[in-house]
């Protein structure tokens, strides 16, 4: 341990001219009152100055200080009480950011599945919105009965933060709306700073000898997130409408119309935008606002489109934690030439080595890089990078710093390839390049301290149980002196207040806000539990769908017990939930059988009430698929098959790959198979497509 501190305090002292610049840029989150005014982080879309460092700080921990603006709620616990200030908000209709392309392809691939999802033959017309890719704070108003009611960040997509007070400062943002807007609406859009704006702003900051802001994103949010309105309502705010959230009736049938409504009812919203029924025109016109870029009053950093019909949309749904019909095409990355000053092995959660560049600093795009992944062993082979070359780094999307490639012709003759370590260099357990894995990873478990650090890590994360002010430095201090040693422990946390008060930077009200943070996630859903374990494999989506599947924790863990028997019925059941293929049912059942795992999770079962996940329709749907599972069999005329399995799972019903006795009902088209003789044998319900689409109707 005491090793591990030595080594991780020489790298500090390596990396802080580094680290003074970022904290420079990050710093105007503390203005005046030096209050943390980072928005929450869900994905690309949010502050990409705040996410390089975020990246930076996962992936080498020892980089992180006291003073960084990322580490504020848990490194400085006198600062959590100010954080708390802004009260949680549930967001009637999740607001879920935007999948990212960064390739012409990748736009045509897109408008490709939209067609295929939709049953589209290439003669019918389909159409898209296309307009700007504000790079501003993502923000829900709420109306009723035509007045601001409410508005909240995004926070984590299905929960933000309060800002109710400081939106109403905001000159553009209606206060009321007209008598023929809905009784309850939500406008979704984007709080920005004008460039001219930011720089007024900063002229100002500066001739009071204040902190210079970093760039107009970051002025937005941190302004926004002031826990005094007045300081707020000194700032030059803007504000942008594109989409709605709940809304009590219909205001249109195009996203277009949508634009037209939120004009007339006093929004400003994003220019320049055309409609396009192609992948050639969508191009043309991002090509056409990437060239006038410099001449718009505003920052973005891509161009976002949308199915325009708005019957489409809710017919394509949603993916996880995105839209089927919506898309951000970003712009090209930023590029620059710098050196590769050292190769280093960062241990993960689930025992994956993950070799990261350190770089001479270099400024890209307005953010001072210093490190960069390396993804994987295979990619640096393939690479040939070496320490000491000249490489060219860009950020993906504008946020993750990634290597793009060397200069070979720079390089020193004395140059050797890097040779990938074949033991942890944490534990010293075997590291292991196992056949199919790009991976190579630690063989040591929880006894590797970074892989136990790592998990601590990830339980309490955003997108699991989301403990706020518990951030990464806390918790590597808690479980430096041994209070946290199993994820049970943070609920047991109460016990070491006394002792916790006397450390240094701690003070009573934080370890009290600390406290209370816990106490309120001490009820959790299935799916974040699930989530939360870190479970190889299993991200947000497959847990969602292992929780929907499975409905209980209990029922969860009596099927995957009878799943260690490949060969028994439990097991096929887990093949056939979607996108849980033989790896991955392999990962779950190995995760469940190990001794240490079963009794993390009944430590858990002691202290918390994990919510079961039982699908519930929306008023207008049926009950009687609720539960129900359905397998799809041969061709299907009137919709396509991701359509038809997105509409089962929509009205709560299970969909699964394979007949077995516990389908209840298969949906026959054309030239169904194997799939439609098994069911005939087991005497399961059997639906033409017709019988199916009356069902999902009635």
């Amino acid at each position: 341990m005491n090793k591990q501190k030595k080594n991780n305090d020489t790298s500090l002292l390596e990396a802080a001219a580094e680290a003074d610049k970022l904290r420079l840029q990050l710093d105007h989150y503390n203005l005046l009152y030096e209050q943390k005014a980072a928005p929450e982080i869900s994905d690309a879309d949010y502050d990409a100055l705040k996410h390089r460092l975020e990246e930076i700080e996962n992936i080498f921990p020892a980089l992180v200080t006291k003073d960084s603006p990322t580490q504020k709620v848990g490194a400085r616990p006198d600062f959590i009480v100010q954080s708390r200030g802004f009260i949680k908000v549930r967001h009637t209709v999740p607001m879920l950011s935007l999948s990212n392309n960064f390739k012409d392809d990748d736009v045509i691939d897109f408008v490709d599945r939209v067609r295929k999802f939709l049953l589209l033959p290439n003669t019918e017309k389909l159409e898209f919105l296309a307009e700007p890719k504000i790079d501003g704070l993502s923000c829900s108003l709420r109306y009723e009965k035509h007045t601001l009611m409410r508005a909240a960040t995004r926070g984590d997509g299905e929960e933000g933060e309060d800002v109710t007070a400081n939106i109403k400062t905001i000159a553009s943002i209606p206060q009321s709306l007209p008598k023929d807007a809905p009784e309850v609406l939500e406008v979704r859009g984007e709080v920005y700073i004008t460039r001219s704006d930011f720089e007024n702003l900063n002229k100002y900051q500066k001739k009071e000898g204040k902190k210079i802001f970093a760039n107009p994103r970051n002025a937005a949010a941190g302004s926004l997130r002031q826990l005094d309105p007045r300081i707020t309502a000194k700032r030059p705010l803007s504000f942008f409408g594109y989409a709605l959230g709940e809304v009590s009736e219909q205001i249109a049938t195009t996203q277009e119309g949508i634009r037209q409504k939120l004009c007339q009812w006093g929004f400003e919203v994003p220019e320049p935008e055309t409609i396009a029924d192609s992948p050639e025109k969508l191009l043309k016109f991002h090509t056409k606002v990437y060239e006038e870029r410099p001449t718009i009053s505003y920052d973005l950093d891509g161009v976002v489109y949308k199915v325009n019909s708005l019957e489409y949309q809710k017919r394509l749904g949603f993916i996880s934690r995105s839209p089927r019909w919506a898309t951000a095409h970003k712009f090209p990355a930023e590029q620059a030439e710098t050196i590769l000053r050292k190769i280093v092995i960062q241990v993960g959660r689930t025992g994956t080595l993950t070799p990261v560049a350190e770089l001479e600093p270099i400024n890209v795009g307005g953010v001072m890089v210093s490190r960069a992944t390396l993804h994987n062993e295979d990619e640096m082979i393939r690479k040939d990078i070496r320490e000491g070359d000249y490489v060219i780094v860009q950020r993906a999307g504008d946020v993750i710093p990634q290597i793009v490639r060397t200069i070979p012709e720079k390089r020193a003759n004395d140059s050797k390839p890097f040779v990938f370590p074949e033991k942890c260099p944490e534990c010293g357990s075997p590291a292991i390049h196992e056949k199919n894995d790009v991976a190579r990873r630690c063989t040591g478990g929880l006894a590797c301290p970074a892989q136990a650090v790592e998990r601590i890590k990830h339980f309490a994360s955003r997108q699991a149980f989301d403990i706020e002010g518990l951030g990464d430095r806390i918790i590597e201090e808690l479980m430096g002196e041994k209070w946290i040693e199993i994820p049970g422990d943070i609920f047991r946390l109460r016990k070491y207040a006394a002792l916790l008060r006397e450390r240094k930077g701690w003070k009573e009200l934080s370890v009290e806000n600390l406290l209370n943070a816990i106490e309120e996630r001490r009820t959790i859903s299935l799916d974040r539990f699930i989530y939360a374990l870190g479970i190889r494999q299993v991200g947000q989506a497959t847990a969602k769908k292992l929780a929907r599947h499975y409905e209980s924790l209990d029922s969860l863990l009596l099927q995957i017990k009878e799943c260690e028997d490949q060969d028994s019925s439990a097991f096929y059941t887990l093949l056939d939930i979607e996108d849980i293929g033989p790896a991955v049912a392999e990962d779950i059942v190995q995760f469940f059988a190990g001794e240490h795992n079963q009794r993390v999770i009944k430590d858990l079962q002691k202290e918390l009430t994990i919510e079961n996940l039982i699908p519930q329709p929306s008023p207008e749907q049926t009950t009687a698929l609720i539960g129900k599972t359905v397998v799809f069999t041969g061709k299907l005329l009137k919709m396509g098959r991701e359509e038809a399995k997105a509409q089962a799972e929509n009205l709560g019903a299970k969909v699964a790959g394979s007949v077995s006795k516990n389908t209840d009902y298969v949906i026959a088209g054309e030239d169904a198979g194997s799939k439609l003789k098994k069911a005939t044998e087991l005497g399961v319900k059997i639906l033409s497509e017709d019988d199916w689409l009356d069902m999902a109707e009635s």
